[in-house]
């Protein structure tokens, strides 16, 4: 059993809002993409949600529908130390939180991929773990990558929430790290939908 620290801060964990890959079923890896019309109104949907949690940063992966969606959310949440001025929280892009690089499966439809190389598709599905795509990044070195960076900005928080605005598939390896959780079926998180979970990291 792995024991939570009672220093441990908790994290907003958000995905974006969808862009056009998104809405087409399609995988878009570290392609840079804005949010699509759905997208945009995932996110004003999602910033209402969480307008009441106070929050002095919201750290964002490097890609536009990210950095979009971060924007919005940022507007939402205030930060606690001023509050009394309405102070928005601020946006900092984390290079490292980028999204998993697909390689060659840029761009391809998820029911392609199921279709013409099933025995691949049902590995996503059971065996996620050691899946590499022709010329991208295997998951275990995904997690390596952004781990570093996740260790260090629960350090620095000071007990704070740290509210960080990651794309799917990262986001689903990062809950699955923070949450003690084995990883299980690539494909169900392989597009954003402007959803978020506060999550209580097992670190």
């Amino acid at each position: 059993m792995i024991l939570k620290s009672p220093a441990v801060s908790q994290v907003l964990l958000v995905r974006p809002g969808a862009t056009e890959f998104d809405d087409q079923g399609r995988i878009k890896g570290c392609m840079d993409m804005p949010l699509s019309e759905t997208g945009r109104q995932q996110v004003e949907l999602l910033a209402d949600q969480v307008s009441h949690i106070p929050c002095r940063t919201v750290y964002t992966a490097p890609c536009e529908s990210a950095r979009e969606t971060a924007e919005i959310l940022a507007t939402h949440l205030t930060d606690p130390d001023r509050v009394d001025r309405g102070r928005p929280a601020k946006v900092k892009v984390i290079d490292c939180l980028r999204n998993l690089d697909h390689g060659l499966w840029h761009g391809k439809l998820i029911d392609e991929l199921k279709r013409n190389h099933p025995k691949l598709y049902r590995r996503g599905q059971e065996t996620p773990w050691d899946i590499c795509p022709p010329g991208g990044e295997s998951i275990s070195d995904a997690q390596i990558r952004v781990e570093k960076a996740l260790r260090k900005l629960l350090k620095k928080s000071h007990d704070d929430l740290v509210a960080i605005v990651i794309p799917d598939p990262m986001a689903w390896i990062v809950q699955a790290m923070l949450a003690g959780e084995s990883l299980s079926n690539l494909w169900q998180a392989e597009t954003d939908s402007g959803k978020w979970d506060v999550i209580d990291p097992v670190w």
